[in-house]
């Protein structure tokens, strides 16, 4: 008898999510890593000021962030964040794995920080730990 466990999967979840980073690769690679049905809508941003004036005028219920982008970067957005009291839910996703860096974006407000290149495993528990998957 097989048991599937990922029948969850088949449920739309319908969040709001934003992808934030410089790389249109990294942008497909992040939102092919989101759970099938996961989203009902994915906006993306090329940089962080993007990402800023988009969570301005839109509700989003997720960003996943890059912290290396051009105009503004990720600190900055996080940081404008917390200024304009946007209330969203930040995955800072970054090559930058500097311990100092990821204790700094914790500390502005992200609740996880996801080495790149992203995985759909790592993405999957971290979903599944702030219960939203």
């Amino acid at each position: 008898m097989q048991v599937y466990l990922c029948s969850i999967e088949k449920v739309s979840l319908s969040y709001q999510v934003l992808i934030c980073d410089d790389s249109a690769l990294a942008r497909k690679m992040s939102k092919r890593c989101l759970p099938e049905n996961f989203a009902s809508r994915i906006e993306f941003a090329e940089n962080g000021q993007q990402a800023i004036e988009k969570l301005s005028h839109t509700r989003f219920d997720l960003l996943l962030l890059d912290l290396t982008m051009p105009v503004v970067d990720g600190v900055g957005v996080l940081t404008k964040i917390r200024q304009l009291n946007i209330d969203t839910m930040v995955i800072v996703v970054s090559g930058d794995i500097q311990p100092e860096m990821q204790k700094r974006v914790l500390s502005l407000g992200a609740m996880a920080f996801l080495s790149k290149p992203i995985d759909s495993e790592r993405l999957d528990m971290t979903l599944r730990q702030y219960g939203l998957f």
